[in-house]
Formats: C-alpha cells, sequence, structure tokens
C-alpha cells in the first residue's frame, strides 16, 4: 500500500502517438450506433465547419482505453487487470478530434484511496494535437482489488478465452520502458481557455427553459454489437463477449460495457443536438449494467432534463438517465452543451 500510495501525484506521457484515422472514426461511430453525418462524411462535416470527419463525443475512450493499459503494465503492476472495473468517467471536449490528428496522452495519478481490498485510483488526463493544443481533458476513476487471491481456475478460464495481444516486454526500470516517459511529481499542467465557437444546434437556446424534457430515445444491443464494440474499442474484458467469463464474474450474462453506454449516451444527446461540438463536457457514474442475452437483443432506454441554463454563455446543464430491464445504468450523467 506504502508504495502504491507514493505514486500519486506522479505525472506521465504515453511514449508513442496515437493517429486518429478516418476509417476508425466511422468504425467507432458504427459501433456506438451514431448515425450522425459528420462522423461518417467530409461535406457534412463542411457543413458544421470542419474540413475533415470528426469524431464522436467519447472517441477519447479508444485514446484512453491504450493509456490506461500502459499505465497498468508499467507503473500499477500491482493489480491484475481482470480485478479492475471502471466507476467514473468525464471527457472535457475542447475542441472535436479530427481525421489525421496525432494525438499525444498526458497522465496524472491524481489520488489512490483504500477501501479493504479495492484501491481507488483516479487518473487526470490530457490529449493534445500535433500543434500542442489541448483536445480532450477528464478524469478516469478505476476500482482496482488488490490483497485477494484470484481462483486458479477463474485464471486459466479466462486465459483461455480472452482475446489474444501482444505480451508487453518491460526494458530495465520504468525510465527505459517502451510505454510511458515520467514528468516527475506536480500538478497537471493548466489547460488554456476554451475556444469560444458558436455550435450549430437546432434546439434554440431562448426556446429552452429549466426543467424542459428532452424527448426519449432507445438503444439496441446485440452480442454482436458487444463483440464489434470490443474490438474497435480494444477492450479485452471476456464478460462482455463470453457467457462463461461473465458467469465467473458473478453476473447473469453477458454485459455491454460502460462506456459503450456512455456512447449510446452522447448520441442521444447528439441527436437532440444535431451538432456534436455543442457537447463541451461529458460525465458519467456507472451503477448498473445491461445485460445482453444470447438469442434476443436488449433494450437501452435514454431520456433527458434541462437541469440549468446560463444565457451569459448560451450554455445548458443536461441531466441524462439510462435504463435497461428496470435497471438504472447511470448514478449520475451530466452534459454541459452549449447552444446556437
Amino acid at each position: 500500500m506504502a508504495q502504491t500510495q507514493t505514486l500519486t501525484g506522479q505525472r506521465f506521457r504515453v511514449r508513442d502517438r496515437y493517429e486518429v484515422g478516418r476509417e476508425k472514426i466511422r468504425e467507432f461511430a458504427r459501433a456506438i450506433q451514431n448515425g450522425h453525418g459528420a462522423h461518417h462524411r467530409e461535406a457534412d462535416a463542411a457543413a458544421l465547419g470542419y474540413d475533415r470527419v470528426l469524431a464522436p463525443p467519447t472517441f477519447a475512450s479508444v485514446i484512453g482505453l491504450a493509456a490506461t493499459r500502459a499505465l497498468l503494465d508499467s507503473v500499477l503492476t500491482e493489480y491484475d487487470i481482470s480485478q479492475i472495473l471502471q466507476t467514473d468517467q468525464v471527457f472535457e471536449i475542447h475542441r472535436p478530434l479530427l481525421a489525421g490528428d496525432s494525438m499525444t496522452s498526458e497522465m496524472l495519478i491524481e489520488s489512490i484511496r483504500n477501501f479493504g481490498d479495492n484501491d481507488f485510483v483516479n487518473v487526470r488526463f490530457a490529449l493534445r494535437n500535433e500543434r500542442d493544443e489541448v483536445a480532450i481533458s477528464g478524469t478516469s476513476t478505476i476500482v482496482a482489488r488488490r490483497g485477494a487471491e484470484v481462483d486458479a481456475d477463474l485464471v486459466e478460464a479466462v486465459e483461455n478465452i480472452v482475446m489474444h495481444s501482444s505480451p508487453v516486454e518491460q526494458v530495465g526500470a520504468l525510465e527505459d520502458s517502451d510505454l510511458l516517459i515520467p514528468l516527475g511529481v506536480g500538478p497537471a499542467p493548466a489547460l488554456p481557455p476554451r475556444r469560444e465557437r458558436a455550435p450549430r444546434t437546432v434546439p434554440d437556446f431562448a426556446a429552452l427553459a429549466k426543467g424542459d424534457e428532452l424527448p426519449t430515445g432507445t438503444a439496441r444491443l446485440t452480442r454482436g454489437d458487444l463483440a464489434n464494440y470490443a474490438g474497435v474499442a480494444g477492450d479485452p474484458n471476456p464478460i462482455h463477449f463470453s457467457e462463461h467469463a461473465a458467469k465467473l464474474a458473478g453476473l447473469p450474462t453477458v454485459v455491454a460495457h460502460g462506456l459503450l453506454t456512455m456512447g449510446l449516451a452522447a448520441g442521444y444527446l447528439t441527436d437532440w443536438l444535431g451538432d456534436p461540438t455543442a457537447i463541451e463536457k461529458f460525465s458519467v457514474r456507472f451503477s448498473g449494467f445491461v445485460p445482453v442475452h444470447t438469442t434476443t437483443a436488449s433494450t437501452v432506454e435514454f431520456g433527458g432534463r434541462i437541469k440549468s441554463l446560463d444565457p451569459e454563455r448560451r450554455t445548458a446543464t443536461v441531466l441524462l438517465s439510462g435504463t435497461s430491464e428496470g435497471r438504472k445504468l447511470f448514478g449520475r450523467a451530466v452534459a454541459e452543451v452549449r447552444l446556437g
């Protein structure tokens, strides 16, 4: 425990860059069922003022997952990756990710809090493009189990199910790692002022009032959707595609990824806004799961309500809800959006 606590305040940069690809954006948009044209066609992106296809609001989760795995493989090595659960995710979108962007990831281990055998690890991150502009920032919180033995039969079962990946080879100390560059101890650099841009939204700010309800929306998820998202997002956890692994983990059946449900919720919000770049901040605390059965699709219902309005910036705070089979998916889901 003492060794882990010394990591609090440590900053790192992922050594390799992430190149945002046009086809990857399209694949991710399909995986989260986001049909907005700006994620698929240059002409639709141009109608919003961009010269390239732009990524959906939660696309940063793909980059973030790779960065998190690098952190677990190089720094937080005492945790078993199969014993990790994400509880919170926050994205602050300063400028959209566009096809062709070359991104670097910086991370700060903001806090590690211990509760029994579980550590709550809070990581702040920033994604910078090739012009050193911060595009996306935010935080991720994971619960990692420590000090408890993992059943050997469970380990073997998971190894026979999980998708294969290349093993990470450590070369000497962390300073020599192929994955991360240590940046020392200190607070995360101050973020630049948000770029002000008038979005091209369908709802008009002047027509909204506190308490207004958004139209309800639904999404359907099948086992094929989960397998597709696992591949596109690079999430190898077998509870999302293997009945056997899910039941070994104490779940009734295969369940949808938390970040997949967050992506669906962002798509629901985009459908209402008409302009995905109007979303400035989106935060979710995961509290439930979507069970996805073998031969029947599962349905997720989304709703929203205007919590507050800021007339000076023409922004709205929207509370979002998501349910499946009567189960709440989010303990909290809040979006800050800027309207035309």
